[in-house]
């Protein structure tokens, strides 16, 4: 059933060969493939990391960030991944490109280690809705009191989450380059949120660059 599983999701192997491969049922091959994904989501709560009280090196270490961002725990964003839809539900995975896919909300620290995943959103669901189920959950989004984490523009600025100044220089490229650097106080605090934030980006890239070597 493992073995099963890992071609699945690791090589996006179809149904169809499974099936000749390992000499099983198309209806065989999918009781497999869902148990090993709910044996999977049982463990998943034991094995994210468990987010800490105490001050990140990655922050403690730097005068950039101590002790401005001395609070915060992580960063949280939103990544859209392809998803095989039919019938009338089709339209609601629809994101913004025009492509079907799931919203995925992640939350990592800054040593580049997953703290929280929420997977199954429509593609057209708005980031901060599907933020807002992760915290309504029982088993959903938790943190330590008085500590936050970095999020982008797209998510409000509300209690335990930080956003960058709208309207003003964000994105890292946009500093970079001579004649370029912040030219005033909310330039520079937006080039540091970028900076730490860019944590969740990194993971995500890990993680697709992960699979395109399996593959």
């Amino acid at each position: 059933m493992l073995a099963m599983f890992l071609l699945v999701v690791g090589h996006n192997t179809r149904y169809c060969l499974i099936r000749k491969t390992f000499g099983r049922s198309h209806y065989n091959t999918s009781q497999n493939f869902n148990k090993v994904l709910k044996a999977l989501k049982s463990i998943a709560v034991d094995m994210m990391v468990k987010p800490g009280s105490a001050v990140p090196e990655k922050i403690r270490e730097s005068t950039r960030f101590y002790p401005y961002f001395k609070d915060c725990i992580g960063a949280i964003d939103d990544t859209h991944i392809p998803a095989m839809v039919s019938g009338q539900d089709i339209n609601s995975y629809r994101n913004r490109h025009g492509e079907i896919s799931q919203n995925i909300l992640a939350a990592c620290n800054f040593d580049l280690e997953f703290i929280y995943v929420l997977s199954g959103w429509e593609g057209s669901a708005h980031d901060s809705l599907v933020l807002t189920d992760a915290l309504s959950r029982n088993n959903g989004l938790k943190m330590p009191g008085g500590k936050y984490f970095l999020v982008d523009g797209g998510y409000p600025n509300r209690r335990q989450f930080l956003a960058p100044f709208r309207g003003v220089r964000y994105h890292l490229q946009e500093f970079t380059g001579q004649g370029r650097h912040p030219e005033n106080a909310k330039e520079l605090f937006n080039l540091r949120h970028a900076s730490l934030r860019n944590a969740i980006e990194r993971i995500f890239g890990s993680v697709i660059l992960m699979n395109f070597q399996s593959n």
